[in-house]
């Protein structure tokens, strides 16, 4: 017997069990992003290699290792997404929404990185990201913090913790680089081999690294916070001023760096101890020269991503509620002629009842097995239409679940307006 085809490593089915978790949080966050002015983009899910090898940066382990790269049938690179900003500023300087004008937008969808799957970590994994342009100062910097502070509120999550950084100005965190590379040389025999090789392509990247026999030669390195330019050191105390003022708490965190090349000034993580390894759950930070680096006008940006599956965990874990998807009222047919009626009646009661959530049988039975039916859906109601109820253009309506009484029946016109009452009493 031939062997069943399995999902690819790493790429997992989302099952409806998980399902109504993921909406719950995807319904809360475009709520959320809606009360703070920010519009929908939806991006192509390839994009040609070069565009992240420029922003992300050619040595980072993304562009160097963990791309999903391929030639299209035109000899054409072309590269599966890896996370969603590059694409975003592609989109906007292509079509023109940077000019003279500020944006705040948001994506969400699918990105690919060939890493080892891990819990909390997969080769096809979930983010909702936002990005902001056009606007320098640090007020919207804390903004987009406050922003996924309230997320969290909304979501129930609370075992979060804010960490800060700044990486300053390109000129600054050039002169930082050199001294970093300094200081690294002379211990170059503490080094691992990652650390070796990002010596001279990305020192900023060793002080990220996770090699716990690397924590003192890094907790010992020299403090990109000491060596910021008087402008960056302004735009981050102005930036833990405006947080102060709102109650948002955070730590600072002088060896966060994130791990792509664009960032400059502000960066941020939200992280937690609840998740093992996979700690992180949303990060971002500004990228001040990333729109011109990629050959747009010099136009200042920030923005941020957080990982679904991580969250998902989280509520799910807590107990937080997903979204309900529980039938309201299963719609039971007896006979042919109510079979017949059966699916005219159900699209009444959706027009009528828009907020209705109704299963009709469907794939025949006896009274009795559709009865099971409505009774192993969940539904509250069970709706039942037999030849008399046809004839008489009445419907039968036997609470299953909660609610208390006898089976009635009711003209068709009733029952709409019993069902509709009905639904206004329930939590």
């Amino acid at each position: 017997m031939a062997k069943q085809f399995q999902a690819i490593r790493g790429m997992n089915d989302i099952l409806p069990a998980e399902s109504m978790h993921w909406q719950a949080l995807e319904t809360t966050t475009r709520e959320v992003l809606a009360a703070y002015g920010y519009h929908e983009i939806r991006l192509p899910l390839v994009e040609k290699t070069e565009l992240f090898a420029r922003s992300i940066g050619e040595v980072t382990d993304i562009v160097e290792k963990e791309m999903y790269t391929f030639n299209d049938r035109n000899g054409e690179s072309l590269t599966l997404r890896p996370e969603g900003t590059a694409g975003c500023v592609r989109a906007c300087i292509e079509h023109g929404l940077l000019h003279n004008q500020t944006q705040r937008l948001w994506y969400a969808g699918p990105m690919f990185r060939y890493e080892k799957p891990q819990k909390g970590r997969y080769r096809q994994f979930h983010q909702i990201g936002a990005e902001a342009y056009g606007m320098a100062g640090p007020d919207i910097d804390a903004e987009l913090i406050s922003l996924t502070a309230r997320l969290w509120r909304r979501l129930g999550i609370h075992n979060v913790t804010l960490q800060l950084n700044s990486l300053g100005s390109n000129v600054a965190r050039t002169a930082y680089r050199e001294r970093l590379v300094a200081y690294f040389m002379a211990r170059h025999g503490t080094l691992d081999e990652d650390s070796l090789r990002r010596l001279h392509t990305n020192p900023l990247r060793i002080l990220d690294s996770k090699n716990p026999a690397m924590r003192t030669v890094i907790e010992e390195a020299p403090s990109l916070l000491d060596h910021l330019d008087t402008e960056s050191q302004v735009h981050f105390e102005t930036l833990q001023g405006l947080l102060d003022s709102t109650g948002t708490t955070y730590e600072i965190n002088p060896r966060l760096v994130r791990g792509l090349d664009y960032y400059s000034q502000t960066v941020f993580e939200w992280v937690t101890d609840t998740l093992g390894a996979q700690g992180t759950i949303c990060a971002g930070g500004r990228y001040d020269a990333l729109i011109e680096q990629l050959g747009g006008q010099a136009v200042p940006g920030i923005g941020f991503a957080m990982g679904l599956e991580r969250l998902v965990a989280m509520l799910a874990a807590a107990d937080q509620p997903g979204v309900d998807l529980t039938p309201h009222a299963y719609l039971i047919a007896v006979g042919d002629a109510a079979q017949q009626a059966a699916l005219a009646l159900a699209e009444r009661l959706r027009d009528q009842l828009p907020v209705l959530r109704l299963r009709m049988n469907c794939g025949g039975g006896g009274f009795k097995a559709q009865f099971r039916r409505a009774d192993h859906s969940g539904a509250r109601f069970a709706l039942i239409l037999a030849e008399n109820e046809v004839s008489a253009g009445a419907l039968a309506i036997k609470p299953l679940r909660d609610f208390q009484g006898e089976q009635i029946t009711l003209s068709q016109d009733q029952a709409v307006d019993w069902l509709r009452a009905a639904l206004r009493a329930m939590p």
